[in-house]
């Protein structure tokens, strides 16, 4: 961790001194481990059946865009619970163990190292696709050495130049950097591989489970529908359209609206119907299949709780 350049930020932070521009030194916390069930059907099933995704939320981020839902946990310090790799590893099987249908790390770029360490620990005993949630903002890299570890890459493109990335999250290299560290999870994956199941052209199916491959998020901002044409004309530059899986969300909620309104006044509001559903047309006519959001998803109900207590890690 002497010098850490985990991410597109390279702050150089020496980690075990200090924390990164990520907000946190190399010692992994934990924020909240749940079996989680608002992610995409094909990574949490049903609602009803009780499972759901293994997620494991991260302290720390090295985005830190001005909209987060999470700036809990994200703005790092000493929220969550401190855990080896072998804890860690001992936390993914008890997952498993309560019958959740992946592991799925959220926030994890700054703790790559101890993440690899973990799940070579926990993978003998492992039956479950691993899965690397991110925000997108990586070192193609540091994907790189993920190759192995990662079984299904969950990874937002939020910003599709200069302007918006600096705007939402100081960071004017961030398309620049999303792109070629897409083409290499891609490269690991390839096309979308499910569980074995009957009507294999229904890819919203609660009951088809992804077992490795890419799902591309993209949430649509408000007053920023021509970004995010261009994001997905991006992607649909980087990697096949038609073998990458997207989720194009709607869920923008004043809810978690900066402060400063003078500067970001249209995150006042929600994303029209018209905004979405000129970026959908798009989406459509590049090529891409997968899953849209509807208007009543805009609501921060539906972000998790993590005042709850962490779990603690199993001994099984």
């Amino acid at each position: 961790m002497a010098k850490c350049t985990l991410c597109p930020r390279r702050c150089g932070a020496d980690r075990e001194v200090r924390p990164g521009v990520c907000g946190v030194r190399s010692e992994m916390r934990v924020a909240g481990i749940m079996l989680h069930h608002w992610e995409e059907p094909c990574l949490s099933g049903n609602v009803e059946d009780g499972r759901g995704s293994g997620a494991v939320f991260f302290t720390g981020c090295p985005l830190h865009c001005v909209f987060c839902q999470n700036g809990g946990i994200s703005d790092g310090g000493n929220a969550g619970k401190a855990y080896a790799p072998r804890e860690l590893a001992d936390a993914m099987l008890d997952l498993q163990n309560r019958g959740a249908y992946n592991i799925n790390l959220v926030s994890p770029t700054q703790f790559t190292d101890g993440i690899i360490e973990a799940v070579a620990i926990a993978r003998p005993r492992l039956t479950i696709p691993v899965v690397w949630n991110t925000g997108g903002y990586e070192r193609a890299e540091t994907v790189r050495r993920l190759d192995g570890t990662v079984d299904v890459y969950l990874t937002d493109f939020k910003y599709g130049s200069e302007r918006t990335g600096r705007l939402y999250a100081n960071a004017p290299d961030y398309a620049a950097e999303a792109a070629p560290a897409l083409a290499e999870m891609f490269r690991q994956t390839g096309a979308p591989v499910y569980d074995d199941f009957p009507d294999k052209d229904t890819v919203d199916h609660p009951s088809r489970r992804l077992r490795r491959g890419v799902i591309l998020r993209h949430l649509v901002l408000p007053g920023e529908r021509l970004d995010s044409v261009s994001v997905l004309r991006t992607v649909a530059e980087t990697v096949p359209s038609r073998d990458v899986i997207l989720a194009l969300m709607r869920q923008y909620t004043p809810d978690f609206a900066p402060a400063d309104r003078e500067k970001f006044p249209h995150l006042g509001r929600r994303v029209t119907s018209f905004e979405y559903e000129s970026v959908l047309r798009e989406a459509i006519r590049l090529g891409f299949d997968g899953f849209t959001q509807e208007k009543k998803s805009a609501a921060a109900s539906f972000t998790p709780e993590f005042a709850r207590k962490t779990p603690a890690p199993s001994s099984k």
